[in-house]
C-alpha cells in the first residue's frame, strides 16, 4: 500500500502584514482629508504599506494581497496630498480671518 500524502500540500496564503490596516487607513484619509485628519491617518497608511510591500517582496509565495497594499499606498499617498491642502486651507483662512478682525479693531 501507498503513502498516498502529498509530501508538500498547498499551504494557505495569508494576506500580506499591514495589507489590510494600510487599505483602510488610506481609505480613511481619503474620507476624513478635507479635515486635516488625512495628513496624519495618509502618512501612517503609507508607513505600514511599504513594511508590508518588504515584507510581501520577501516572502510572495508565502502572503497575497499585494494589490490590497498598491491601493493602500496609492490612497494614503491621495490622502496625504488631500490632507496638506486642507491644512494649508485652514492656515490661509485663518490667517485672513485674523487680519479682518484686527482691521475691523481700527474702527
Amino acid at each position: 500500500m501507498e503513502n498516498t500524502t502529498p509530501t508538500n500540500p498547498i499551504q494557505p496564503q495569508e494576506n500580506a502584514p499591514y495589507a489590510v490596516a494600510s487599505l483602510v487607513l488610506g481609505i480613511l484619509s481619503l474620507v476624513i482629508g478635507c479635515f486635516g485628519v488625512g495628513l496624519v491617518l495618509g502618512i501612517v497608511g503609507l508607513v505600514l504599506g511599504s513594511k508590508g510591500t518588504k515584507a510581501y517582496n520577501a516572502q510572495p509565495g508565502r502572503y497575497k494581497g499585494e494589490g490590497m497594499l498598491k491601493a493602500g499606498k496609492i490612497m494614503s499617498i491621495i490622502g496625504i496630498v488631500l490632507g496638506g491642502i486642507a491644512v494649508l486651507v485652514m492656515l490661509v483662512s485663518g490667517a485672513g480671518a485674523l487680519a479682518m478682525f484686527e482691521w475691523l479693531d481700527m474702527f
